[in-house]
């Protein structure tokens, strides 16, 4: 074969191109073909179910109680679309509703100054922060609310978070770890359950609510760990009661530990005008370590704050993940929940009118027979059912006759604990309770 055969664009060149991928090609489909062997003897013992989401445990499990449901003709309460504001009376569907299934607690969600403050902050900043407060700056708004937070709980200094629940999880997850115990009431929130799962500190549970306890098992095992964390809801969102703070207090003291409390349902609830445990109970701010509360309640908004003294904010800052690797919350929610403290503080006549629709309502679901579990009044209060089922089919027969108020199931409660859970607010009126209360007698009774 000639120069001039092989020359560049030459039919033989070409040729031996073709050849040359061929047998190129025919080698890489061998180690394709020996690698594919290879895969499917390492994975031929993988049931299929680990690849597929709609055979997940967790979802198998689900569908069982869809199932009994649907054979029972009782339907999904969830997830239904209202049609306006988180209020005391809402719109679903077309029809209106008195509606107990929200945390609007001094009726401030869509308030007009809230509303106002929260565009002119959109008309300032945009809608986003856009980015982490510590990578990219901070709005003003966005600090004045830590400052009102921080006076509000007379501390130091707060900081603001865009999740309640992962304000939980990222605090307990950072300031603790393997050599820590954290210590909590058995019926805590989930969200500080992943934060000592986030942490790998040992977790130990006391009697809800039974400081005694508390104290025998710190009496037992505190010098086995070093730093332990003692977690207290200021008003539990299950069972509407409160703890002893002050007796929480000396046995934090007494035993070296820190004591944090959730506020989340606590603040606009308890206190003469609403600040919360601290003012209910008449103790120093700075006798609780930790303050955490959300945003998403009485103060009409969306996000979490950690207050307490300037070390444990600085620490949460510049450390803590949900913090350091999250957008900062919205310019917008902060205005919002700034003017709804401002309100909260101007008019303490909102929070009175709370405690008093509270009042009224355990007592006359209690004066007819109603099991209202551990409630004392304060915003929150169960009509126990004893079963899921009832829970759910009582739901929909009070969605039927105009009351919206959420079943509350197996496993988020023991079964015999299933529930309904009313929410009050001081938007609602005296009849708003007669009528929520006699109502649910008298379907219960059926």
């Amino acid at each position: 074969m000639s120069k001039k055969d092989l020359a560049p664009g030459s039919k033989a060149q070409l040729i031996q191109r073709i050849l040359g991928r061929k047998t190129g090609q025919a080698a890489s489909d061998g180690r394709m073909a020996d690698q594919t062997a290879t895969h499917q003897s390492a994975t031929s013992h993988i049931p299929e179910s680990f690849t597929r989401f709609d055979r997940h445990p967790g979802y198998e499990k689900m569908l069982v109680p869809k199932a009994m449901a649907d054979r029972l003709g009782v339907r999904n309460p969830f997830f239904r679309s209202h049609d306006g504001a988180a209020a005391a009376r809402t719109r679903i569907g077309g029809r209106d509703y008195l509606n107990f299934a929200n945390y609007n607690y001094l009726g401030l969600s869509a308030h007009p100054e809230v509303n106002a403050a929260a565009k002119a902050a959109m008309d300032q900043y945009g809608t986003s922060a856009s980015a982490s407060r510590l990578v990219a700056g901070e709005r003003r708004v966005q600090r004045e609310l830590e400052e009102e937070l921080a006076r509000n709980y007379d501390v130091d200094d707060c900081v603001v978070f865009v999740s309640g629940h992962a304000t939980n999880v990222s605090t307990i997850g950072y300031l603790f770890g393997p050599k820590d115990l954290v210590i909590h009431d058995s019926l805590i929130h989930n969200s500080i359950l992943q934060g000592i799962q986030l942490s790998g500190a040992a977790r130990r549970s006391f009697p809800h609510n039974d400081s005694a306890a508390l104290e025998r098992i710190l009496a037992e095992i505190r010098g086995q760990f070093e730093r332990v964390l003692i977690v207290i809801e200021g008003l539990y969102s299950m069972d509407g009661d409160i703890p002893d703070l002050p007796a929480f207090i000396d046995i934090k003291r007494r035993y070296k530990a820190f004591l944090m409390v959730d506020e989340a349902h606590a603040l606009g609830v308890l206190g003469k005008t609403g600040r919360g445990s601290h003012e209910y109970f008449g103790v120093a701010g700075r006798d609780v370590d930790i303050w955490m509360g959300t945003l998403s309640k009485t103060l009409a908004s969306c996000g979490g704050y950690i207050a307490g003294d300037r070390a444990l904010v600085e620490l949460l800052k510049y450390a803590a993940s949900g913090f350091v690797y999250s957008v900062g919350i919205s310019p917008v929610l902060a205005a919002a929940s700034l003017k709804a403290l401002q309100i909260m503080r101007r008019e303490p006549e909102r929070v009175q009118t709370l405690q008093e629709r509270g009042s009224q309502f355990l007592n006359t679901m209690r004066s007819l027979g109603i099991n209202t579990g551990y409630a004392q009044g304060y915003a929150v209060i169960p009509a126990i059912t004893g079963s899921s089922l009832k829970a759910v089919k009582l739901s929909g027969q009070l969605f039927d006759a105009g009351l919206n108020v959420q079943p509350i199931i197996h496993p988020a409660v023991e079964e015999k604990a299933a529930r309904l859970r009313f929410f009050l607010s001081a938007s609602h009126s005296q009849d708003d309770i007669d009528q929520a209360c006699e109502t649910v007698h008298t379907l219960m009774k059926k």
